[in-house]
């Protein structure tokens, strides 16, 4: 699913109605009602409702939502906020048309006005700015959004938290922003609904369609996308009757290192699941009998250091290689990375100590085999790359990594981000946060060198692999739910992913 930029969206509007052709105000009437669809299953009749609506094009789908319900008999107090001296000819039209309706309620709202009484059990709908705004909201308008955010109501915003920008940094530590508990956004999800520093703000989130021109969509160029299901799913091969075991690639894996076994196990389960036809994994002699008692399935390439992985072995007829996970990052084990990455001619997969000996060895990020996939969390990616002040500039810095190097970078945590060497950046939809526990990572660097031997791109094999990681957390939580969630119980619901996937 694309991720517009600010004016693309204004762009897409504006091409629906030359092009389908549809009025303005009739595009306005179709966005309230998906948002009325929604809501109703969701209220009760003798609940208050409160809509606060700003004088632009978001004010009048707050508008046309209140004529809707209040045709419906719900109890509605529309409060028009006039932050200017008048509004868009379509919030004005709708204001007209919600005036001449019986048993409505509107109300001014100005500098000196006294803010109406919200009680916690309320609703409000917040439809003062949306995505139109960039500058921080100032003025008795900043007092209405401390009013709405302490009276403990359940608040669902309109396209965007007012106060929150769409696609740049809002300065959150400062600025005085809607704290929605739901926000429901139109047709496409917006750039600041995924990033960590606005989650307080946006709340829950939901993309409602309502019917922008097909041939924009097509057309429309982006550098940020929503991997959602279909994205994940047109991508997964079917499997051939007469296939075998070679048919699905042959994968290595180095991992493990004293008291650290549990990792490489955990990575090799979850290449296998993850439907590779051999799993060859290199590690300390030490781990050599618990790794074979875990996972029988994998064959086992033994290290002559029974603590550490110290020499590299023939590589020459895998079809993939993951290296990092419980790995250490011993001197021996340094000079194995160094030498992997000199020899490899396909693209690796690089996970925790690998990538921090890559943080303390950066020449040799110039040498990584073209098209590698790095799979860091926050803190590894700061050692590689340096810190960031705000989630913008750090996906500022992950794509100028990718794009410098020639690399996949995934970015791990909440909505998971693959930037890609062309420059784009791909936002992760499934997962949740019971998935924060030792171990994850692991899983997920398994899984990806599993799709890598496959034969699927690295694209593919960072997307598949993100999104059936992430999903099967989701089975996962079903189960164990969020607390109880371990690394295995994601391991173990990775075919159940396939198969949802599938279905």
């Amino acid at each position: 699913m694309k991720i517009l930029a600010l004016e693309q969206i204004r762009e897409a509007d504006r091409y629906t109605i030359e092009n389908e052709p549809i009025a303005s105000t009739d595009l306005m009437e179709r966005a309230a009602n998906t948002l009325f669809v929604w809501l109703l299953p969701r209220l009760k009749k003798e609940q208050s409702i409160h809509i606060f609506c700003g004088i632009g094009n978001n004010g009048g789908d707050g508008l046309v939502l209140a004529r809707l319900l209040v045709n419906q008999g719900f109890d509605v107090n529309t409060n028009i906020v006039w932050y200017g001296p008048t509004g868009s000819p379509d919030f004005l039209i709708n204001l007209e048309r919600l005036r001449e309706i019986k048993y409505s309620k509107v109300a001014d709202i100005l500098a000196q006005t006294v803010f109406p009484a919200i009680d916690s059990g309320d609703l409000v709908v917040d439809c003062l700015f949306g995505s139109g705004l960039n500058k921080p909201i100032s003025g008795f308008v900043s007092g209405l959004v401390n009013h709405i955010n302490d009276s403990g109501a359940f608040v669902v915003s309109v396209d965007m938290p007012s106060g929150l920008y769409a696609d740049k940094d809002s300065g959150v530590a400062h600025n005085h922003i809607i704290k929605a508990d739901y926000t429901l956004t139109f047709e496409f999800p917006k750039l600041g609904m995924l990033l960590p520093e606005n989650d307080a703000y946006v709340g829950q989130w939901e993309v409602l369609p309502i019917g922008i021109h097909h041939e924009y969509i097509r057309d429309v160029q982006v550098n940020n996308n929503l991997i959602t299901a279909a994205d994940a799913a047109v991508r997964l091969r079917n499997r051939a009757k007469f296939s075998h075991k070679g048919t699905y690639g042959h994968a290595l894996l180095l991992a493990g290192s004293a008291g650290k076994t549990g990792a490489a196990v955990l990575a090799a389960k979850a290449c296998l699941r993850s439907g590779v036809g051999l799993l060859h994994v290199h590690l300390p002699s030490s781990a050599a009998l618990p790794m074979q008692c875990a996972v029988p399935e994998a064959m086992l390439s033994i290290d002559t250091s029974e603590s550490d992985i110290s020499r590299l072995p023939d590589i020459a007829h895998y079809s993939a290689i993951g290296i990092g996970p419980g790995m250490g990052k011993s001197e021996v084990t340094a000079k194995v990375l160094r030498l992997l990455i000199q020899e490899s001619s396909r693209p690796l997969v690089l996970d925790a100590d690998a990538l921090n000996l890559l943080a303390e060895n950066k020449t040799w990020l110039s040498f990584l085999p073209a098209r590698s996939i790095l799979t860091p969390h926050p803190k590894e990616f700061e050692r590689l790359a340096g810190s960031w002040s705000d989630s913008y500039e750090r996906l500022s810095m992950q794509r100028d990594f990718s794009m410098r190097f020639g690399v996949y970078l995934v970015f791990k945590g909440a909505h998971t981000t693959i930037s890609t060497p062309e420059g784009d950046c791909w936002f992760n939809s499934s997962g949740n946060p019971g998935m924060a526990t030792g171990g994850s990572g692991d899983v997920l660097t398994g899984m990806i060198t599993g799709l890598l031997a496959q034969g699927y791109s690295s694209f593919e094999a960072a997307m598949l692999g993100v999104y059936l990681h992430g999903l099967a957390g989701d089975l996962a939580m079903e189960k164990s739910g969020m607390e109880s969630m371990i690394a295995s119980d994601i391991i173990k619901n990775i075919g159940k992913a396939f198969t949802k996937l599938i279905d």
